[in-house]
């Protein structure tokens, strides 16, 4: 067993579920992954079944319906936080987050920081295969939750993160509701109010070439409205 859990939600992404597992297996540092698949229709948990013959460190949990990201990722901290992994990951399944990066997250929380983001914004814009708009919209995004909360953190809508265990034990994952942007938001601002040390790690965001994106206007509403929840409950102290 690694001391490490990459936790990839799914959604109908039998496109890339072999190509991703596969590439975190074959790096040289060890990672246990888990998989939190919504029941996709398209066969994806049924491959991973599949591939858990070949890898004995991969495992699945199968939720019900299509629940959220957000949700998809509290499922898997929970998880992870009764296995007693030190180092846990969230990362796409559709290679936007390069497995290759993830001995990178790894070594900035094992050298001291508590949490390390794959950052898209902290060196300039390290985007591929975004439209300008898009690119746009996700920078001054970061750039809005900024003003808003007081973070300086470049990149707060990030994707792909390193947490250590204990930061997420001190979280009340119980109250995690968001689902898209606004949860990896959220996620960061706890850890910030907390007083845990953050760190953005540099690299480049590469944008899905198979599957759908899973992106709606719903979510960037959720994100806009969702910092000013929770920049007032941080001043109400109901953070």
């Amino acid at each position: 067993m690694s001391d490490g859990l990459v936790i990839i939600p799914t959604y109908n992404e039998i496109e890339n579920i072999d190509a991703i597992i596969t590439a975190v297996f074959e790096l040289n540092t060890l990672f246990d992954v888990l998989v939190v698949d919504d029941n996709s229709p398209d066969g994806t948990a049924a491959r991973v079944r599949e591939l858990q013959q070949k890898y004995p460190a991969l495992y699945l949990e199968v939720r019900q319906g299509k629940s959220g990201l957000g949700t998809a990722y509290v499922h898997g901290f929970k998880w992870a936080i009764a296995r007693k992994y030190e180092y846990i990951f969230e990362m796409d399944a559709d290679f936007s987050h390069n497995p290759a990066d993830l001995p990178r997250l790894y070594e900035a929380c094992h050298k001291g920081a508590d949490m390390a983001i794959g950052s898209r914004y902290v060196t300039g814009v390290n985007v591929v295969n975004w439209p300008l708009s898009r690119v746009l919209m996700s920078y001054y995004a970061s750039s809005y939750v900024r003003t808003i909360t007081g973070m300086t953190i470049r990149d707060a809508t990030a994707g792909f993160v390193c947490y250590r265990r204990k930061v997420l034990e001190s979280i009340n994952l119980e109250r995690i509701k968001f689902v898209g942007y606004a949860f990896q938001i959220e996620m960061k601002y706890r850890t910030y109010a907390n007083g845990f040390n953050i760190v953005e790690v540099p690299i480049i965001f590469t944008d899905r070439t198979k599957g759908q994106s899973k992106m709606s206007s719903a979510i960037f509403k959720e994100a806009i409205f969702g910092v000013i929840r929770l920049r007032w409950k941080k001043m109400l102290n109901r953070l």
